[in-house]
């Protein structure tokens, strides 16, 4: 992808001055609730006023109740296929029901944390050709789990299966490429080839440190020839949500943060990848907002080691007022299912019954950027927008709780891990477009007023 080609940085309180935050901080708090006979989903709210101090009992409350949240979570990733997990709680105690067969948790397989991997998986593409190059090439990153040098015997295993791939599928990846693409696609392929090679002297010389840097060379052709597969955007939104901003294919940000009261770190660069393949309608929403301007000076309202949020303007409003029609602009739920041919729009997965399903844009990576919205209403997100920080017990693997629940439309693909440095107060300095504006249709920045 283009997007993962460029320059980021984060850097250090000796090249940068800090500046004032200019606006107070509105937070958003979460709660976990009753909204199936089986899971407690959490939800985001953006409250009229700002937190109340709570007093001593309702947060010995809260921890308690936090502990037994815990604990159903835990247990239901481990023994959901067999029993209902008991709790020993009057609180937690439900009436049997047939559904858990269906529950959503029930996924084979570890899940994919990668952001750019996640990304890869998500295009609208069906060429098993180029997903034999791009497997075994991803697997390095689980070799070189293994200490020392042992570690590169699996690598090379890994780099001759990709090789093998890459040698007896060209011509089928190749006809997948768009016909309008396809010397940039061959170019890139010629480019991978030689990449391998490349790495697999690497492996012999026995260079652990340099396997890496060159996996993600690697894999960045591999995502290139991927997009190039794509032919236009793949169907059409609904006419009801036709009109809004829409990202109709994929836009890369840059994300510009000033960080106060860190020693290590005062500036950081996030580069941000939005899917509009998945969610065109909520990143469209987000691309047009950050042609206004709307996340520039604004600061960074919650930070909990949960999620990092932001989002709500100064003032009364808890989203984006419109200037053409001075109300707050809403965009739909929009999820998009792994097998649909368009995403769902106005409800929860968990209310449509499709406790199987999987999201296309899952909360499996650190960084994972998604709409927050009103805790009772489906179709209210405006401007507030989060990221994931963790695998907490409330996102364990194989059992995700908020897949299905929240609108995921991008990820952060660099300096993901500073985001957890992120504290209130903090200031979003800018939101800059680095590629793919022209995928924005629909655009009302461009609109006066």
């Amino acid at each position: 992808m283009a997007g993962l080609l460029s320059y980021h940085y984060c850097s250090s309180p000796s090249t940068l001055r800090r500046s004032k935050p200019s606006i107070s901080p509105k937070r958003n708090s979460f709660e976990i609730h009753r909204s199936s006979p089986w899971i407690r989903s959490l939800r985001f709210r953006s409250p009229s006023s700002k937190f109340s101090r709570l007093s001593t009992e309702q947060k010995e409350k809260e921890s308690s109740f936090c502990l037994r949240e815990c604990a159903f979570s835990i247990a239901l990733a481990i023994g959901v296929v067999t029993v209902v997990p008991t709790l020993g709680c009057s609180a937690y105690a439900y009436p049997a029901a047939p559904v858990l067969p269906d529950l959503s948790v029930l996924i084979s397989g570890p899940p994919i944390k990668d952001p750019g991997a996640l990304l890869r998986y998500a295009l609208p593409i069906d060429n098993k050709a180029i997903r034999e190059v791009q497997k075994p090439l991803e697997d390095i990153t689980e070799s070189l789990k293994v200490s020392g040098v042992k570690a590169l015997d699996s690598v090379g295993r890994n780099v001759r299966q990709a090789s093998r791939a890459l040698n007896q599928g060209k011509n089928l990846i190749l006809s997948g490429v768009a016909e309008s693409k396809k010397e940039h696609g061959k170019d890139l392929l010629d480019k991978l080839a030689v990449g391998m090679e490349e790495l697999q002297q690497i492996v012999e010389e026995r260079n652990r440190d340099a396997v890496a840097p060159k996996q993600k060379e690697l894999l960045e052709y591999v995502g290139g020839v991927e997009e190039d597969m794509v032919d236009g955007f793949p169907y059409e939104v609904p006419e009801e949500y036709s009109n809004m901003p829409l990202l109709k294919g994929r836009a890369t940000v840059d994300m510009k943060v000033k960080v106060k009261d860190n020693p290590s770190i005062e500036n950081c660069v996030f580069r941000i990848v939005l899917d509009g393949y998945n969610a065109p309608v909520t990143a469209g929403n987000f691309l047009d907002l950050v042609e206004r301007h709307f996340y520039d000076g604004m600061e960074i309202q919650r930070a909990d080691g949960f999620v990092v949020q932001t989002g709500d303007p100064e003032g009364p409003a808890e989203g984006f007022i419109d200037p053409s029609t001075e109300k707050i602009r809403t965009i739909p739920l929009e999820i998009m299912v792994d097998g649909d041919k368009t995403p769902v729009y106005g409800a929860t997965l968990e209310e449509l019954g499709r406790y199987k399903a999987q999201t296309k844009l899952p909360f499996n990576a650190f960084g994972t950027m998604a709409m927050a919205r009103d805790e009772f209403e489906d179709n209210s997100a405006s401007s507030q927008v989060f990221w994931l920080l963790r695998e907490s017990e409330l996102t364990p693997s194989n059992a995700n709780i908020l897949d299905g629940r929240y609108a995921v439309f991008g990820y952060v693909i660099q300096n993901e891990d500073y985001l957890a440095d992120l504290k209130v107060g903090d200031v979003i300095e800018s939101i800059q477009v680095v590629s793919g504006l022209d995928n924005l249709v629909n655009p009302s920045y461009k609109i006066a007023g």
